[in-house]
């Protein structure tokens, strides 16, 4: 299934959401940089609820979507986990490490989806939606 990009953002969030992620902020970066056009950023409560999280939006992905990453990355603690799908990069943090690299910060001049946004738009991918048909 073809889904855009901001879509595809959202339904992560969704999916980090649905496994308890905190603080999720999803950035448009495609006006301000060529990386990516937008990053997930979520917080996770310990190391293994960071490792948790990646695992989860890896599975849920390739299940809905038959997307695989671009590539991964972890630092040796698995405290900060990305995962890039090209053009939706995932950053999965501990709490520290997020407000230590506040990445927000650094691409503040990116716009925001704000959560009641991303909600609607991925209502029908949460584990919980609750369809009244």
């Amino acid at each position: 299934m073809e889904i855009d990009s901001k879509k595809f953002a959202c339904i992560v969030a969704q999916f980090l959401d649905d496994k308890l992620g905190k603080d999720i902020t999803i950035l448009n970066i495609s006006n301000v940089s060529s990386l990516a056009d937008y990053f997930v950023i979520v917080t996770g409560d310990s190391t293994p609820h960071v490792k948790a999280l990646m695992e989860t939006v890896k599975d849920r992905v390739k299940l809905a979507f038959s997307r695989l990453p671009v590539r991964q990355e972890n630092d040796a603690k698995n405290r900060w986990n990305l995962i890039d799908y090209g053009d939706v990069v995932v950053h999965i943090l501990h709490k520290e490490e997020r407000e230590t690299y506040a990445i927000e910060k650094f691409w503040n001049h990116a716009f925001s989806i704000v959560e009641d946004e991303w909600r609607d738009i991925s209502k029908d991918y949460s584990e919980y939606n609750t369809k009244n048909n």
